[in-house]
């Protein structure tokens, strides 16, 4: 298993490129950037390969975030401000030799959304088959109205799909709020998960639930 230091948590508010730096120092094989699209891709692979580590996650662009914004997926009548986004994490992804992408699902309800989540999913699947996606269920409590907010639906839509390039991706303080449970909703949803995120009960550093956590997914077989 492969340990990557999340960027926009970690780190402070220091350059990029002190932060990368951190990051190796620290011991970390990997980095994610949940929106890295203010900075210039080149410049983030050069500072990437001195340093160690490998870019492994990105977002798909929301430059609306503060303001409330959470993606456009699952949006109907957004497909083009979606396929807008996909291309832009797209070229960044490729110019940062990234692996892969979450999605972000948007603020949406209903069965229109879900038509329209599907069929945007399908298309970034099939538009970038080498590239990975990520799907990932945020809670209501923190994300008031985000489309995909359970595992169950998470799970169905992947089903659904069956594209090889698109998998779960599965946060600790995200199960925690949403199931209660952490473990439970891993061994429920495990043999769909190609990326995992681990954070304590308070969004900080892992505690002994999710260090306990990290060794079940160890003796699970999680290797990504």
């Amino acid at each position: 298993m492969k340990l990557a230091a999340n960027l926009t948590f970690l780190f402070g508010d220091a350059p990029m490129r002190d932060r990368i730096a951190a990051a190796a120092d620290a011991g970390f094989a990997g980095v994610e950037l949940l929106q890295p699209y203010d900075e210039d891709a080149s410049d983030l692979r050069h500072w990437l390969d001195a340093a160690g580590p490998a870019l492994v996650l990105i977002n798909t662009p929301e430059p609306d975030w503060d303001a409330g914004g959470r993606g456009y997926a699952a949006v109907p009548g957004a497909e083009a401000r979606f396929r807008d986004s996909l291309d832009q994490a797209l070229a960044f992804a490729q110019a940062s030799a990234c692996p892969r992408i979450h999605i972000l699902a948007g603020i949406a309800e209903g069965e229109t959304a879900r038509e329209t989540y599907l069929a945007n999913l399908a298309h970034a699947a099939d538009r970038a088959p080498d590239m990975a996606f990520t799907i990932e269920p945020l809670n209501h409590l923190d994300q008031p109205g985000y489309f995909l907010s359970d595992f169950a639906t998470a799970l169905e839509v992947l089903i659904a799909l069956d594209r090889p390039n698109l998998g779960l991706q599965f946060d600790s303080y995200h199960a925690d709020r949403i199931t209660g449970d952490a473990a439970h909703a891993w061994a429920h949803c495990k043999t769909r998960v190609t990326h995992v995120q681990i954070a304590g009960p308070d969004r900080g550093a892992p505690g002994p639930d999710q260090t306990a956590l990290i060794g079940r997914l160890r003796r699970d077989g999680y290797a990504t």
